[in-house]
């Protein structure tokens, strides 16, 4: 079975941009994010829970989930983020294993897994490492008032609802600093392939 890596970060931390750097070292990515859209495509069983679970208002004009509005819906009211959570994380968990399943037979010595709450659910415990992406809070303020045209107020109470940076970064094997210059990320992230490809390859070898 190929190696696993988590990857995670906090609210705007760039993680993406990270993931990214490393596929372009042509480490194979598989997004969370993206399954989360998949499970939910107009017709599967996922939306379709979604909309008894929390009524027609979720859906856009074109039938397809409004995720914003569901964001908005479930933050600050942790019963109905449990409710979602019961119906999305197994759906995510299915998807994510049969990518996982496609990517068996990839050069690559360890593929990317990348998602938001690997710590907080435990979930970064069942991979062979975790990478943690990293950014000062100024600069995720700015990035959430840029990218999500978030008030300072709306953007520090996303940063405040979420697990302490420290907390994520605590539990991992490495950690990236992206506070925006891509230059020194891409250059971290080349080290930790390193160290990364060294690790997997020496356990192959015994």
């Amino acid at each position: 079975m190929k190696p696993v890596v988590g990857l995670t970060g906090g609210i705007a931390c760039g993680k993406t941009t990270v993931a990214e750097m490393f596929a372009e070292l042509g480490v194979p990515v598989i997004d969370a994010d993206d399954l989360a859209r998949e499970v939910v495509e107009p017709g599967t069983p996922g939306l379709q829970r979604i909309v008894d679970e929390f009524g027609k208002g979720v859906l856009d004009k074109t039938g397809q989930l409004d995720r914003k509005k569901v964001g908005d819906m479930v933050f600050g009211d942790e019963e109905a983020r449990a409710t979602l959570n019961a119906i999305m994380h197994p759906l995510i968990g299915a998807a994510g294993a049969e990518r996982i399943a496609a990517h068996q037979n990839d050069p690559a010595p360890y593929m990317l897994y990348e998602a938001a709450l690997l710590v907080e659910t435990g979930a970064y415990e069942g991979f062979s490492a975790l990478i943690v992406v990293s950014a000062e809070e100024s600069v995720q303020r700015l990035r959430l008032v840029a990218r999500d045209g978030f008030t300072v107020t709306e953007a520090n109470a996303r940063i405040a609802s979420q697990l302490p940076l420290e907390s994520k970064t605590s539990v991992a094997d490495h950690v990236v600093i992206n506070n925006g210059d891509l230059d020194r990320t891409r250059r971290q992230v080349a080290e930790v392939h390193r160290k990364l490809v060294a690790r997997f390859a020496s356990k192959e070898s015994k």
